[in-house]
């Protein structure tokens, strides 16, 4: 190992999450579509999603993983001056999600946006934030991924309903403090096929209509066979590459979150890096994919059942629609 861990970086002082107390297992969907509790096990590794009853938005569970993550770390609202939000599914196109939290939290009115990049959302913001609290400008972050998926799920369609669930993941992040330390970061987007995972109608290219909405535009819509083939390749890639480039080695790495897609993918991800399996940390049996919540949920939840020893390097790794495509290292 060569990296330098006393060089300044950014720290994760907090972290929270949220999933709704809805509980809908397999059983519960095959009354609903052509499935079965063994069809949907032995293909994705999910056994139940948390969904979101239609008085809660998107809003509500990135409201309530901040709160956790705030309290977590010790810190008030009034200290937060920065609020990214990763969502593919905002409460509406404008304004943004993070500046609905930002008043119902009570933080000042400080910079707040949005971002789109799926399920790679949440590192896209870890990223992001990491350059801007690394400029001076700013001093504490508040960053949430959060997806309400089930609004636009077929209920249908068997080959995607079946996969998601909703939910929200918080950290908040300082220069300085106690926490586990982000030390790098890769990345990197492909958008020469956007069909393979996309949501048709809604936007400026398919306005909202009767016609949209009968040939069910407003769903979303995925090319599994190929997402499958193209997850492996390009989160073994971004690993791959980021490791190197800190003058690491594979076997340095103690633990792996990945995107919690699906069973499979975590398993060809392993085998492509060469990983054991064992230090790989999933929950999308209970939770399915949650999209750009998925990463800071499962970090929680390892975290609550200290997993982690301190000094450990720890990778995150995702993929989503755009393609995109996002590694993150960390000093536990």
């Amino acid at each position: 190992m060569t990296i330098d861990l006393q060089k300044p970086a950014t720290i994760m002082r907090g972290i929270g999450s949220y999933v709704p107390s809805q509980v809908v297992d397999n059983e519960a969907l095959s009354k609903k579509v052509d499935t079965s509790d063994e069809w949907i096990r032995s293909r994705t590794g999910i056994k139940q999603r948390r969904i979101a009853t239609d008085k809660e938005s998107t809003s509500d569970l990135a409201f309530n993983a901040a709160q956790n993550a705030l309290k977590d770390a010790g810190l008030k609202a009034n200290d937060i001056d920065l609020v990214i939000v990763a969502t593919i599914t905002p409460d509406m196109a404008f304004p943004s999600t993070a500046c609905l939290i930002q008043h119902r939290l009570g933080i000042p009115k400080v910079a707040c946006f949005d971002i789109e990049a799926a399920c790679s959302g949440f590192l896209y913001a870890l990223d992001i934030a990491d350059g801007m609290l690394s400029s001076g400008r700013f001093n504490c972050a508040l960053i949430v991924g959060a997806e309400k998926l089930s609004s636009i799920m077929d209920w249908e369609d068997r080959t995607t309903c079946v996969l998601f669930g909703d939910g929200a993941g918080a950290a908040v992040l300082a220069k300085t403090g106690k926490g586990p330390k982000l030390i790098g970061f890769k990345s990197g987007a492909d958008g020469s096929n956007p069909t393979l995972l996309h949501q048709p109608a809604g936007g400026s290219l398919e306005p909202a209509s009767l016609k949209s909405l009968e040939n069910r535009g407003h769903f979303l819509k995925m090319n599994g066979r190929e997402i499958f083939k193209s997850a492996v390749r390009v989160m073994g890639a971004a690993a791959r590459d980021l490791i190197a480039e800190n003058g690491l080695t594979e076997k340095d790495i103690d633990h792996v979150i990945p995107h919690q897609a699906n069973a499979r993918i975590v398993e060809s991800l392993s085998q492509r890096l060469e990983i054991p399996l064992e230090k790989f940390f999933c929950n999308l049996d209970k939770y399915g994919n949650t999209s750009a919540a998925s990463i800071p949920i499962a970090f929680d939840e390892a975290t609550r059942a200290s997993i982690f020893k301190k000094g450990q390097l720890g990778l995150f790794v995702a993929f989503g629609a755009g393609l995109t495509w996002s590694a993150v290292l960390v000093c536990f």
